[in-house]
């Protein structure tokens, strides 16, 4: 590709990415020239920049760049003016892999592989530790040292808006800042899905492979959703070996642990299960004051002369306790609202904001009630539906009861299980599964677990 196609190709990002954008971050780059290897070079005036660009337009720029030169396979941003002779390269440029997302663009180099930008708020720093998440949190700070831990994968799983983003996004960043040296690939399972499926349509799986397995950590967010793809689960499974077998780290994050996720192939779930699984728990009353509070701090310099009464914070770490997400959510709207209106924010003024989320909050349907409830339903004491008796007038109960516990609450499997006589995890599985089987097989079944449903949600 030469420059005058380089000068044609900057219109056509000019009307795709908007004029402010392409004055502000294209505009300043220049087209150096291509590398052996496919990797198309440019010059940029500061690191912050040849970041940027690469973090939020790496994918569009190098379709682009492909469409009109099939060689070009990787994205290069180099400080100008820098001396970057081979012999200060600390690697040969076709085989390194930095992702956009993790890329520093230093005055040496940093070859990019386009992944999923990173949210500057998602850091340790920001990352509010409690009881349910501190092995999680302990677990991503061992790996963002970027040296060899005893576990690989790390898996991190647990329900929406409790942290398991935000915790990818920290460790990118950390491997960022302080291990530039590492080629950090940071990416959801539906990005990989895509680019394999690219490179099946373009024929280009060689080059596919290639780019993967060279990277040093590779982090794959929401992996249930490649479940059920079979060739995309084989790719990934051959990926993942790989780079077991060359000692690179793997982080993965889902909804639920690799045995719960369904139609994922038993070797990747035994792959899964081979290094560190955690389980992000639901959060518990500390931490969410603690979320509130360092929420509040932010919101403070937004707001300076907005009052806040006692108790605020406290009745909302109460009420709100659903998911982070909603929880913080409730803050901004409180926030916002007390500010248009020019009012303090008092707990008249709360309770009137936040109404409906205040009413969605209010019934909490606890694993004892659900046992208490299916033992009245089913006749039989509550002993006999915990206790370790497998008569087939305890089992289906029992069963019973912890499918709802699954339904109704937002506790875990592993959970669920300790406060049915300390049973496995896997026990609880099955019984949900059974119950999830009987309910379209028997009639009895189904109606029972209608009824139990509405009357628990009464």
């Amino acid at each position: 590709m030469t420059k005058e196609q380089w000068g044609a190709l900057q219109d056509q990002l000019s009307s795709t990415i908007g004029e402010n954008n392409y004055k502000t971050w294209i505009q300043p780059i220049e087209f150096h020239g291509i590398e052996p290897g496919g990797i198309a070079v440019f010059n940029v005036p500061t690191n912050f920049i040849g970041t940027y660009v690469s973090q939020n337009f790496g994918e569009l720029l190098l379709a682009k760049l492909a469409s009109m030169d099939c060689e070009i396979r990787r994205l290069k941003f180099q400080v100008a003016n820098v001396d970057t002779r081979p012999s200060q390269q600390p690697r040969p440029a076709p085989t390194a892999g930095s992702p956009a997302s993790t890329q520093t663009a230093n005055a040496t180099s940093g070859d990019v592989l386009p992944g999923a930008p990173l949210d500057a708020r998602f850091t340790f720093d920001s990352f509010i530790v409690g009881k349910p998440n501190e092995l999680a949190h302990a677990a991503a700070k061992r790996v963002a040292e970027g040296g060899q831990v005893t576990f690989n994968p790390l898996f991190l799983y647990g329900g929406v808006g409790l942290g398991k983003t935000h915790l990818m996004h920290a460790i990118a960043w950390d491997l960022r800042n302080h291990r530039p040296d590492l080629n950090v690939l940071y990416l959801s399972a539906e990005q990989f899905m895509y680019r394999f499926v690219q490179a099946l349509r373009e024929r280009r799986m060689m080059d596919f492979k290639e780019l993967f397995r060279s990277v040093d950590v590779l982090m794959v967010d929401d992996v249930q959703f490649i479940a059920g793809k079979d060739s995309t689960q084989e790719e990934f499974f051959h990926t993942f070996n790989a780079l077991v077998d060359q000692n690179k780290q793997i982080i993965i994050s889902a909804d639920r642990a690799p045995d719960e996720i369904k139609d994922l192939e038993n070797r990747i779930r035994s792959r899964l299960q081979s290094g560190l699984v955690v389980d992000l728990h639901p959060t518990d009353y500390e931490l969410r004051l603690g979320i509130l509070q360092s929420k509040v701090q932010n919101y403070r310099l937004q707001y300076p002369s907005l009052q806040l009464d006692d108790g605020i914070l406290e009745f909302l770490a109460h009420r709100i306790s659903t998911n982070v997400r909603v929880l913080e959510g409730a803050l901004t709207r409180l926030f916002a609202f007390a500010s248009l209106v020019g009012q303090p924010i008092t707990m008249e003024l709360t309770q009137d904001c936040l109404a409906d989320v205040l009413r969605a909050s209010d019934r909490k349907i606890s694993i004892e009630e659900i046992q208490r409830k299916v033992a009245e339903h089913y006749n039989i004491r509550l002993s006999d539906l915990i206790g370790p008796k497998r008569v087939r007038n305890f089992a289906r109960p029992r069963q019973v009861a912890m499918y709802l516990c699954k339904q109704l609450t937002a506790r875990s499997l592993p959970e669920i299980g300790r406060r049915f006589g300390g049973r496995d995890h896997t026990t609880v599985m099955h019984g949900v599964k059974r119950i999830e089987e009987l309910r379209t097989q028997d009639s009895q079944i189904a109606d029972d677990v209608e009824l139990l449903r509405r009357a628990l949600e009464a």
